[in-house]
C-alpha cells in the first residue's frame, strides 16, 4: 500500500491526522491573498536571480508558471486544496507541477512566515485605499445635502434636549469633520502597513545574500521591517487598522442612529429612500431603516475584531506562533464590512429628504433661543449668571402658559427684567439665532457655505 503523502518532510512518520487537517487549515478564507502572494513571489524569485542565487532559466520559468497560475484563479478553475493547507502553499504546490524544479527553488530564502505577513501587508495596503475613496464618496454626499440645505434650521439637542438652532448643513457637516479624522488616521495608518517583513525568513533571516531594498522597491513599499523576529511576529499592523476602521464604524453608527430617531414619526426630520428601507410582513405601513439600523449593528463587528486582534496578540512570546493564523478572519470582515458599510451609506444619504416644516415645529417647541435672550442681556450690561437665572423664569413662564418662549409678549418678558426692548423679538427667532453664530465653526449659513468650500479643497480630486 503506498504511503499517504504528508504535507512537510521526512521528519514525520505519519501523515496528518484528517481532523487536524481541516482544523489548521486556512485555505478556506486566505484564497483572497493569492495575488498578493504571485506578486511577492515575482518580486522575490526576479531578486534571487539578480543576486546569482536562482538560474535565469528558473526565473523565468518561475514568471511563466506564475501567470498561468494567475489566469487559473482568475478564472476560477484553479484546484484548491486542502492537503495544501493555506494559498500559499497551493500556489507553490501548482507551480511546482507546471514547471518543475524551478518551483521548488522559488522558496529558496524565505519563509512562509515572512511570505504570509508579506502578502497581508500588500493586500491591506490595497483595502486601505479603497476605503479612503469610499470615505470620500461619503463626504461628497454629506456635502452637497449640507450645500443644499446651508440654512435650514432644525433644533441642535445636548442630552436629546432641544438645545438651540442650528442648520441642517451644520449638524451633516459635523460628520464630515469626523470622517476626514478617519481619513487621516487610515493614511497615517497605512504608511505603517506599507514596510516590507519579506527577508526575516523564518525569524532570523537568511544566510543568502539578497537584496530586500530591491524587493521593497518592486513591490512599492515605503520601508523596511529592520528587525527579523519582529517582521514575522508583528501584527500592530492589522490591529491599528481595526481601531481605525472601529472609529469609521462608530461614527457611522452615530449618524445611523440620528437617521433612525429622525425617520420616526415622533421626529419626521427626514425621509430616506424606498429603496433603502424595508417594510413589516405584518404592519402594511411600516417603513423601517433596515440600511441604518444594520450599519449601527454592524459596527459592533469591527470593534469586536479589534478586541480580537488584541486579544491574539497580548499573550504571544516571539517570533511567529501558529496562532498568528487566527489575524486573518477577523481583519477580511473588519475590511469588509466597513468597505460595505460606507458604500451603502453614500447612497442613501445622497437620496436622504429633510422635511423642513417638522424640523420648523421641533425648533418652536423647546425654547431654542433661551441662551440667546441671556446673550442679549449680557450686551445689555447684565452679569451672564443674572441673565441666565431671569431667563431662566422666563422659560418657567412660558412652560406654564404652554407657549414657546419666543411667544411670550414684550410686557411679559419686561417682567423679568426691564433691559429687554422691542428688538428682542429679532434675537427670539431661530434664523436670528443662527445668523449671530456667524465665525468659524458656526452655525450661520454663511459660515456652512464657507466650511463646505473648505472641505472640498481637502478633498483628493
Amino acid at each position: 500500500m503506498p504511503k499517504k503523502e504528508t504535507r512537510w518532510s521526512g521528519r514525520f512518520k505519519e501523515p496528518v491526522d484528517e481532523q487536524v487537517k481541516r482544523f489548521t487549515a486556512s485555505v478556506a478564507f486566505d484564497q483572497r491573498l493569492a495575488k498578493y502572494d504571485i506578486e511577492g513571489s515575482l518580486a522575490h524569485a526576479r531578486m534571487l536571480a539578480a543576486a546569482g542565487i536562482l538560474p535565469r532559466r528558473d526565473l523565468a520559468a518561475i514568471e511563466r508558471g506564475l501567470a498561468r497560475v494567475r489566469r487559473e484563479i482568475e478564472a476560477g478553475t484553479f484546484d484548491w486544496s486542502l492537503d495544501a493547507e493555506d494559498v500559499h502553499l497551493n500556489i507553490e504546490r501548482r507551480l511546482t507541477a507546471l514547471v518543475g524544479d524551478a518551483g521548488k527553488r522559488l522558496h529558496t530564502a524565505r519563509s512562509r512566515n515572512d511570505q504570509v505577513v508579506t502578502d497581508l501587508r500588500l493586500w491591506l495596503r490595497d483595502e486601505i485605499d479603497q476605503i479612503v475613496k469610499r470615505i470620500v464618496a461619503l463626504e461628497r454626499a454629506l456635502l452637497e445635502q449640507a450645500r443644499r440645505h446651508a440654512g435650514l434650521i432644525m433644533p441642535g439637542f445636548t442630552h436629546l434636549q432641544v438645545a438651540q438652532p442650528v442648520t441642517f448643513g451644520h449638524h451633516l457637516l459635523a460628520y464630515v469633520e469626523m470622517l476626514e479624522r478617519d481619513r487621516e488616521r487610515l493614511t497615517q495608518a497605512r504608511s505603517r502597513v506599507n514596510r516590507m517583513p519579506l527577508g526575516a525568513a523564518a525569524l532570523a533571516g537568511t544566510s543568502f545574500k539578497i537584496d530586500r531594498k530591491r524587493v521593497a522597491k518592486d513591490l512599492g513599499f515605503e520601508a523596511l521591517a529592520e528587525n527579523s523576529l519582529d517582521a514575522v511576529s508583528d501584527r500592530d499592523f492589522a490591529i491599528e487598522f481595526c481601531a481605525c476602521a472601529a472609529l469609521v464604524m462608530v461614527h457611522l453608527s452615530r449618524l445611523s442612529e440620528e437617521l433612525v430617531l429622525w425617520t420616526s414619526p415622533r421626529f419626521g426630520f427626514v425621509r430616506l429612500p424606498d429603496r433603502y428601507c424595508t417594510g413589516s410582513s405584518i404592519m402594511p405601513q411600516k417603513k423601517n431603516p433596515d440600511v441604518a439600523e444594520l450599519v449601527r449593528g454592524k459596527s459592533a463587528r469591527v470593534i469586536g475584531a479589534t478586541v480580537a486582534l488584541m486579544t491574539l496578540m497580548k499573550g504571544q512570546p516571539l517570533a511567529y506562533n501558529k496562532d498568528n493564523q487566527e489575524d486573518k478572519e477577523p481583519l477580511f470582515d473588519a475590511v469588509d464590512t466597513v468597505k460595505d458599510s460606507l458604500a451603502v451609506f453614500a447612497g442613501m444619504v445622497a437620496g436622504m429628504e429633510p422635511v423642513p416644516s417638522a424640523m420648523r415645529a421641533a425648533v418652536l417647541e423647546g425654547h431654542a433661543t433661551a441662551t440667546d435672550l441671556a446673550d442679549y442681556l449680557v450686551r445689555k450690561g447684565i452679569p451672564f449668571r443674572d441673565a441666565h437665572e431671569a431667563v431662566a423664569r422666563a422659560v418657567r413662564e412660558a412652560e406654564r402658559r404652554g407657549v414657546d418662549l419666543a411667544a411670550l409678549p414684550l410686557a411679559t418678558l419686561r417682567l423679568f427684567s426691564p433691559k429687554i426692548g422691542p428688538e428682542v423679538s429679532k434675537v427670539l427667532t431661530p434664523e436670528g439665532s443662527v445668523a449671530a453664530r456667524n465665525h468659524v465653526g458656526g452655525t450661520a449659513p454663511a459660515q456652512v457655505r464657507a466650511a463646505i468650500a473648505r472641505a472640498r479643497k481637502r478633498l483628493p480630486r
